[in-house]
């Protein structure tokens, strides 16, 4: 039998065609009569606000890449040009889809339930008066139009800001009309007014677009001339920013001067509204160089997300998702020591249908904890006001030895982890940013305690961030253990991080840049072997990404051997699954529901003998090669089992999947028949009751 090359470009699906397509199963949500209506309005502006990280990023990279080496091939065969039209004829179907569900959909939906967005031609005379009032006091006097000539360039335009061209007639007190002028709305407006009740006889939740209040009285800004036409616009940049790791003395001045720019990245994606005239278009197109399948004519506002702002504004619990209390697990208790906890068992942690509160708990300790003697933590991403951070802080001052590994280069926190750090700084902790050239994402939390005449680590891992808020929205597990080599494993981890040296021999931790790759591809290799002694051979996987192509050539050569493949896959996944002789075993599916799938977890049978991780990285070239990574193993067999029935239970859902085929299309899997079973529904009723 002719052997098959696992390395052609039909056996992979492009990377940007994949993420577009997780952006369509997003929007999806947003028409799903079974979800309450504010919730099904969030996702289109989730689906609206990943379409501009996928320019601010996705894009912006391939253009840099084109600019480096244009005849650059990705896995599946596509030149960086081919690549880029099919993003735009993909992008500009979402993009028609999302305008389509609000205008054909949700608006109806909306109104059926009073809660309405007003067009101008819809405004009562009491409604325009109060608007008008309202764009007299609150808007007029900040507003700042830029009439364009000689003297008054082409104004710098802030990325994802919403700004107006206007086409003028007549001339001005000085003799002047260029024809055009440039608004840019203050970010410090609210893009969406809501009006009162009272003063205006309308609805509990009416609405108005910020723009339409402009549209609507941009003439007071141009006394004695003419508007003739007034449009909105919206420029992305890019916000990839750049940081030569071999050209900075110190990494957070280098990071705060490049985030001074990110504002003026260079342009990668023009929004105009529909109505806008081509000669207009032209203009702007020209302005910001930028060639017409970048070009997106909006049948709306320009950024929808914005619209997200209602769903705290309107108090329909009834239209929201119910609320639910996170558990505890009975291991922990109610205030009980968590280090006797942890010495008793390894405790595992499920969010967000377990609580986030025993992490921060875990460390509020360590800070009170007088046989305490030192804190290590790493932190990605962790929130403004972070009650970790804040007890952090409290166990500097209390005299512990704290060290934090901070990652500067964690996109679009940046400023946030700036702060964080000088605040930690100020407290007397030892901050650290890691290592130059590779962001740490690693997950971990180290406790060093004096116990009579022994020192014990005690450890947290995880596969999410140390942040409260997203620990609500994301599902991640969280580990508790004080294993002596586990513990020791996180140690040397942490001397990497902070010192020069070696690298350090781990015990039962898989590293990346250095172990895990490596660790994984043995563990399929083992998994070929029992396949073909006859023996169980099964992978499941449950990650965010699936794109590094060793790994995706393993899997192909495991189900080549027999070895059942199933895995949950959330966004981008390149393996294709069901090709003839090379992955007809290999399954591969895509949860999205109430919580944003974020666990990643390696299970292999192993011959019947499970060996399960889990870790912070996906399948992804950076995750292996370019981060600093860890994979932990549940040792605990009442835990691996528990965390095996998870993966089992995701494998049965037939309301929030979608499977992949072969095409790169994905089929939404639906009952048939069968009792829905909805896995994230499942889940809170058993641990939130």
């Amino acid at each position: 039998m002719e052997s098959i090359d696992l390395t052609s470009p039909e056996l992979y699906i492009n990377r940007e065609h994949s993420l577009l397509e997780f952006n369509f199963r997003v929007l999806a949500q947003a028409l799903d009569e079974t979800l309450p209506l504010l919730e099904r309005l969030n996702y289109l502006c989730i689906s609206c606000s990943n379409l501009d990280e996928f320019y601010e990023v996705r894009v912006a990279s391939l253009i840099q890449m084109a600019e480096m080496d244009p005849n650059l091939v990705s896995s599946d065969g596509l030149t960086i040009n081919e690549q880029f039209e099919k993003i735009s004829i993909k992008a500009h179907e979402l993009v028609a889809e999302q305008y389509r569900v609000l205008n054909e959909v949700l608006i109806p939906c909306l109104e059926a339930e009073n809660i309405r967005f007003l067009r101008r031609d819809r405004w009562s005379p009491a409604q325009k008066a109060w608007l008008e009032k309202y764009f007299n006091e609150e808007l007029l006097p900040i507003l700042t139009p830029v009439g364009l000539d000689s003297a008054h360039p082409f104004p710098r335009i802030l990325n994802k800001s919403l700004n107006f061209i206007i086409s003028l007639t007549g001339k001005d007190a000085f003799g002047r009309n260029s024809g055009r002028a440039i608004l840019q709305a203050p970010r410090a407006l609210p893009r969406i007014v809501q009006l009162p009740v009272t003063e205006t006889d309308s609805g509990p939740y009416d609405f108005v677009f910020l723009s339409s209040i402009i549209h609507a009285f941009v003439n007071e800004l141009f006394n004695g001339m003419m508007v003739k036409g007034c449009y909105q616009f919206r420029v992305t940049r890019n916000s990839d920013f750049f940081v030569d790791d071999d050209a900075i003395d110190d990494l957070m001045l280098a990071v705060e001067g490049e985030l001074a720019m990110r504002n003026y990245g260079d342009e990668v994606r023009l929004e105009i509204d529909g109505n806008c005239p081509e000669e207009t278009v032209n203009f702007l197109l020209a302005r910001f160089d930028l060639k017409p399948d970048r070009l997106f004519l909006a049948n709306g506002p320009v950024n929808l997300s914005r619209i997200q702002t209602i769903l705290n504004m309107v108090e329909r619990p009834d239209l929201k998702f119910t609320p639910f209390k996170s558990s505890v697990p009975s291991a922990l208790g109610r205030n009980k020591d968590i280090f006797a906890s942890i010495r008793k068992q390894d405790i595992l942690l499920h969010h967000p249908y377990e609580s986030f509160s025993p992490v921060v708990d875990f460390i509020r300790q360590a800070a009170a904890d007088p046989d305490v003697l030192a804190i290590k933590q790493t932190l990605y991403r962790t929130g403004v006001d972070s009650p970790i951070v804040a007890a952090l802080i409290k166990a500097a001052r209390a005299g512990k030895e704290v060290t934090v590994v901070i990652e500067l280069r964690a996109r679009f926190d940046e400023k946030d982890n700036i702060g964080l750090a000088a605040k930690l700084q100020e407290a007397a902790a030892h901050v650290v940013y890691g290592v130059v050239g590779y962001k740490t994402h690693a997950k971990m939390c180290m406790v060093l305690r004096k116990e009579g005449t022994t020192l014990r680590n005690y450890v947290h891992l995880g596969t999410g961030n140390y942040h409260p808020k997203t620990a609500r929205l994301y599902t991640d597990y969280g580990l508790f253990t004080c294993e002596k080599e586990l513990g020791e494993d996180v140690r040397r981890v942490f001397m990497q991080l902070t010192s020069l040296g070696k690298v350090s021999k781990l015990n039962k931790l898989l590293q990346s840049p250095f172990t895990l790759h490596h660790g994984i591809m043995k563990m399929i290799d083992r998994e070929i072997e029992h396949a073909k002694k006859g023996k169980p051979a099964k992978i499941i996987i449950k990650v965010n990404a699936v794109v590094e192509e060793q790994a995706i050539q393993a899997l192909y050569r495991a189900s080549q051997a027999g070895v059942e493949i199933k895995m949950i896959v959330r966004g981008v996944c390149c393996l294709r699954p069901g090709v003839p002789g090379v992955s007809e075993n290999i399954e591969v599916r895509s949860i999205v529901g109430r919580f944003l799938e974020h666990t990643r977890i390696y299970a292999f049978c192993n011959g019947g003998d499970w060996a399960v991780y889990a870790s912070s990285a996906d399948l992804m070239n950076r995750n292996m090669f370019r981060r600093v990574e860890v994979c932990f193993p549940i040792a605990d067999k009442r835990i691996a089992e528990r965390i095996l029935n998870d993966l089992d239970a995701y494998l049965r859902d037939n309301a929030q999947a979608w499977q992949l085929q072969s095409d790169g299309q994905y089929r939404h899997l639906r009952a048939e028949g069968l009792p829905v079973y909805q896995v994230q529904s499942e889940l809170l009723k058993a641990f939130c009751g």
